[in-house]
């Protein structure tokens, strides 16, 4: 699959996807400098998320509808967090602008079929469904039908749930689709990353595979590039002080930056299975080791191990050949230090 002109697939590099969420803080100069500045690091998209408040969830003050969960948002009710935490959609076409004009792709996770259809205005060249959303059957059913890539989360989800997000895909005739391990957890501990679902992604579903990090740091994002993650998720933001909802478990533009380049190093380190020496490799063979002369020998004088051994450098027998070696004869006086070859034994 193609997101844009980049390439996702098994063969592909990692695809880097800079999540901007709601590390805007309600002001779009720092939205579109959070743009500029993931281009910056190096990312290869920036994602938004398409919802109001009235789209995602209900004013209601029942308490069903205020957060406590163990999350940093815990005593907030849902209808003001997402107050706080939106992108306006008038900002959209803005945003898209100026990532398109940095060379980001720009994409979102919608929450509705409305912010589908914002977003199809806006010429969006993937989806993303959040890991709540990924029960929501419809919505992915009508993301799908759109033809374009889905990569979902499965922050919350069980086998059953997978399954059932890719069948709503399949249905609308939609294989295009990216799963990503996720942590629903804010920031999420290290020890409960689980990257050894990175592989089983892929095998067991017959889909690409990769990351939607919520831990603080860069080693998560890394292990899961050796697992075969092909595209990684990370929440950004210009600069933590400037506060908002996600700050807390953002990485900022020198970590993510630092994250970019020990991800592409890490992908570039993994290489394929080779038994043949590269030029340099084989270069170095000269100080492998071989059979020398290590004290002088006389014509016709019989080779001991006091005569042979096997040292560096390679430039004389294999040290395979030492016990056949052995009991031969020299051809002529053999000074010490001379490289062991066949032509001057018998």
């Amino acid at each position: 699959m193609k997101i844009e002109h980049v390439e996702i697939s098994d063969s592909s590099r990692v695809f880097i996807i800079a999540e901007l969420s709601a590390n805007h803080n309600g002001k779009l100069e720092n939205a579109i400098e959070t743009i500029k500045a993931a281009k910056r690091t190096g990312a290869d998209a920036i994602k938004l998320q398409t919802y109001t408040p009235d789209t995602i969830t209900i004013d209601s003050r029942n308490d069903d509808f205020r957060l406590k969960q163990g999350t940093i948002w815990d005593g907030k009710y849902l209808y003001d967090l997402y107050q706080e935490a939106y992108t306006p959609w008038e900002w959209h076409p803005e945003l898209f602008r100026v990532a398109r004009e940095e060379g980001l792709i720009c994409f979102s996770s919608p929450f509705d079929p409305t912010a589908v259809d914002l977003l199809e205005s806006l010429h969006a060249p993937a989806y993303k469904i959040a890991s709540f959303e990924i029960t929501d059957i419809p919505l992915i059913e009508y993301v799908a039908s759109k033809g374009k890539p889905v990569i979902i989360s499965t922050g919350i989800a069980e086998e059953g749930d997978i399954n059932l997000a890719l069948d709503a895909c399949k249905r609308k005739d939609n294989d295009q689709i990216v799963l990503l391990k996720c942590t629903s957890s804010y920031p999420a501990p290290v020890e409960e990353a689980n990257l050894a679902m990175i592989p089983d992604f892929r095998q067991r579903f017959g889909v690409i595979s990769g990351l939607s990090d919520h831990t603080m740091g860069i080693t998560v994002p890394v292990v899961a590039t050796v697992l075969g993650a092909k595209v990684i998720e990370k929440h950004f933001i210009l600069d933590r002080s400037i506060g908002g909802p996600d700050a807390s478990f953002s990485l900022d533009e020198v970590e993510f930056k630092a994250m970019v380049k020990a991800v592409r190093e890490a992908e570039a380190s993994i290489g394929h299975v080779d038994y043949t020496l590269t030029e340099k490799q084989t270069k170095g063979r000269d100080f492998s080791r071989s059979l020398y002369v290590v004290k002088d020998l006389k014509e016709g004088e019989v080779i001991t191990q006091e005569h042979v051994r096997s040292i560096r450098p390679g430039f004389g027998m294999h040290p395979k050949y030492l016990p056949s070696v052995l009991g031969k004869k020299a051809k002529k006086d053999i000074e010490k230090g001379t490289r062991l070859t066949p032509e001057i034994i018998y």
